[in-house]
């Protein structure tokens, strides 16, 4: 007896949820977690976060563009997020003239402010429990659910959601829109009614030095000192309804803004935050983890150090490429720091075990309550995960190795066919049409962020990895020409491919295009043979895996009905999917490794510490200089007379929640998220409380900037400041 008793402690110590773990659904606070929320420093009532009937501080936060958070922080529409965020905006308005991104960007007046065509922020005007009706809508369906996962299909709920609602509704309600999502797996369905403003103008971006110092170095790192912000404002109809671009609009008037507190917080203070948290797989099998390591980490974090190494080496060596591939490798760089903190995580806490555990545990209730299903979805799941453990590795290899990591290899073919095609059925104007499309897929290709040599020599070093790590009976097709024609040398294979391909240089273009054209130099190119090939090959593999799809979706939501029947429908947060949800946690630093601590709180004098001239990525302005000198920070100081920058806590966050509202216990904005440290990335498998934190902006850093730095004081006085 007293065995089983500490047996039965030490699984409730396992499978508890840490305080500050868990990505919360708004509606069901109440249920779930206000509780421990008041115990921790919460002051407000669950209504006051989310209240169907009256506006509460979900009113306030938008889903901005497709993918990052926003804050409505004014009665006039102004919205606060990342500058990482907004930057495609802020890019598209920039000129040699004006360019905002070296030198930020202020509206003095609302007639200043910049249009974005294409920019949406949505409103979340409330959500529903459907699990019910779209049981009943699949039962009435079946017929037509001829592989069994209608449940998940985005088409099939859009079509049950707008039925429900009613054209009518959709009709006399400008910018409102439905969506149904399902949640673990297709266990439970909850309805989003929505709101989208589409006319949404810049208003004030500090310049890169300040919004995005530290760049791909601090990327993924604390201490960080980022003003990772931008502002934004709603336009609507004079009735106050989204409506297309006008100057005839008017800023938006919101149901609910965010009062801003200037008083800051402590180490250890209660901290939560609203956002749209992405993707998370909180509910892997332990296979899954391991596939999740061996397999999918593993060749991003190989092939990409190899591009990487590639790419610097190039970089390094000439300024102009420099400038070209800054973006291309920044881009590479991000998921390559994701996928070794994830591995760290999943290695130091042990995750398979964590999750072997669960199942463990799902299998001895389902054997004690006679519910053997749910033994044999995770029979299931392990065979699917082996079996296609082969095909999945060939998948990540072709497309981390050669779809991202070679440039050559993702040119068009299109319009080189229908030339083939034209020249054949000797059609002079469809050979002037094609001709000239040809001519417009290489400009795309070889365009001003792209370098011949460069894409030679980093192809050379994917091709060698890939050639060696990956069978050659299970290569493209068009690469066994390395090995028939040039035995196996890829460097003079990568060289013949140039020399003698039509894309191979504008030289070579030109030479094709004003000569006499003919099918054969077109069906016989190398660059575009191996282009069709690796294409050929992703299809094939994707046609393969896809084979695995339906049993695993039909599997993994019978596994989560068992986590869902053994510890009750509150116990557990759903997957992030990019629907609004609440985490909550304290200010808190860490210690990453033996004798390193790491403050919570960090203030412009790390600023001028990372100073350099000479790097692009901790460049400090001069006026930034000056009022560090003359410690000119107004009211926004610590209580110490520093100037606070960023600072970091324990919130469960993940891709999606850029831009998210940090509020303290009243409600009241205290910051703004932009990024997470690499030892948490792991989280988005298993929170790790001693490691995993957010980074997040301190709002008396976003307001010093606009105020002090910038001089717009006409945004700081439409705040509601404490």
């Amino acid at each position: 007896m007293k065995k089983s008793f500490l047996s039965l402690i030490l699984i409730l110590l396992t499978f508890s949820l840490s305080a500050d773990e868990g990505m919360w659904m708004l509606h069901l606070l109440k249920q779930q977690k206000y509780p421990e929320m008041q115990k921790m420093g919460l002051k407000l009532k669950d209504y006051d976060i989310y209240n169907p009937n009256g506006a509460s501080l979900k009113d306030a936060v938008v889903q901005f563009g497709g993918g990052c958070t926003g804050e409505v922080i004014s009665s006039q529409g102004l919205v606060l997020t990342n500058h990482h965020c907004g930057y495609g905006q802020i890019q598209n308005h920039s000129s040699l003239e004006n360019n905002y991104l070296d030198d930020g960007f202020w509206a003095m007046t609302q007639a200043e402010e910049l249009p974005n065509p294409g920019l949406t922020v949505t409103f979340i005007d409330k959500m529903e429990d459907v699990t019910a009706y779209v049981k009943e809508c699949l039962q009435r369906d079946k017929e037509q659910d001829k592989n069994g996962v209608l449940f998940l299909s985005p088409t099939y709920l859009k079509s049950i959601a707008m039925a429900r609602v009613g054209a009518e509704f959709l009709k006399n309600n400008a910018g409102a829109d439905v969506e149904i999502k399902p949640f673990f797996n297709g266990n439970r369905y909850f309805m989003f009614t929505k709101k989208i403003y589409s006319d949404v103008r810049l208003v004030g971006a500090p310049p890169s030095s300040i919004g995005k110092f530290g760049a791909d170095t601090d990327n993924w790192e604390w201490p960080r000192h980022s003003g990772d912000f931008a502002l934004f404002r709603i336009y609507a109809d004079k009735n106050g309804n989204p409506a297309a671009y006008s100057p005839d609009n008017v800023p938006l008037k919101p149901k609910r803004w965010l009062t801003i507190s200037t008083k800051g917080a402590n180490e250890n203070d209660f901290a939560m935050m609203i956002g749209f948290p992405g993707s998370t797989h909180k509910y892997y099998t332990s296979w899954e983890v391991a596939e999740r390591r061996d397999i999918d980490n593993a060749v991003r974090i190989n092939m990409r150090r190899a591009r990487q190494e590639a790419m610097l080496n190039e970089m390094l060596a000439d300024p102009q490429v420099k400038i070209q591939y800054a973006s291309k490798y920044s881009g590479s760089t991000n998921a390559y720091k994701n996928a070794i903190g994830t591995n760290w995580a999943i290695d130091l806490r042990n995750f398979e075990q964590v999750k072997l555990d669960q199942q463990n545990r799902v299998i001895n209730w389902a054997a004690k309550n006679n519910q053997p299903q749910y033994t044999r979805a995770l029979d299931e799941i392990r065979e699917i995960v082996k079996n296609r453990a082969d095909l999945r590795y060939r998948s990540w290899m072709l497309n981390e190795g050669i779809i991202r990591g070679v440039e050559f290899a993702t040119v068009s073919v299109g319009a080189a066919n229908k030339l083939i095609s034209a020249i054949e059925n000797n059609d002079e104007a469809e050979i002037e049409k094609s001709t000239s499309q040809l001519i417009a897929d290489y400009h795309r290709f070889a365009d001003k962020n792209y370098n011949r040599e460069v894409d030679k020599k980093v192809g050379k070093a994917m091709l060698k990895e890939y050639t060696q790590l990956i069978p050659r009976d299970k290569q493209p097709a068009y690469f066994d020409a390395i090995y028939s024609r040039f035995n196996g040398d890829v460097d003079k294979f990568v060289d013949f491919v140039f020399e003698n391909s039509i894309f191979g240089s504008e030289e070579n273009l030109q030479q094709f295009v004003s000569g006499n054209k003919n099918a054969e130099a077109l069906q016989t190119d190398p660059m575009f043979q191996f282009a069709a090939s690796v294409v050929d090959e992703m299809r094939s593999l994707q046609t393969q895996l896809s084979a695995f799809d339906n049993p695993f979706a039909i599997a993994r939501r019978t596994y989560l009905d068992g986590i869902l029947e053994m510890d009750g429908p509150y116990a557990h947060f759903p997957d992030a999917n990019l629907t609004m949800r609440l985490t909550y946690g304290q200010l808190k630093g860490y210690e990453p490794r033996d004798g390193v601590s790491y403050a919570h709180q960090t203030t412009l004098d790390g600023v001028m510490e990372k100073e350099d001239p000479d790097n692009w990525e901790f460049v400090v302005s001069d006026k930034l200089k000056t009022l560090y000198a003359n410690k000119d920070f107004g009211r926004y100081a610590l209580p110490d007379g520093r100037m606070p920058v960023n600072f970091a806590a324990t919130t469960h966050t993940t891709g999606g929640n850029s831009g998210s509202p940090v509020m303290n216990g009243k409600g009241e904005l205290i910051g703004i998220n932009f990024d997470r440290n690499w030892e948490g990335v792991g989280g988005d498998i298993q929170y790790l409380p001693d490691y995993q934190r957010s980074i997040i902006v301190d709002i008396r850093y976003v307001l010093f900037v606009i105020d002090k730095f910038a001089g717009a004081t006409h945004l700081i006085e439409e705040m509601e400041i404490k």
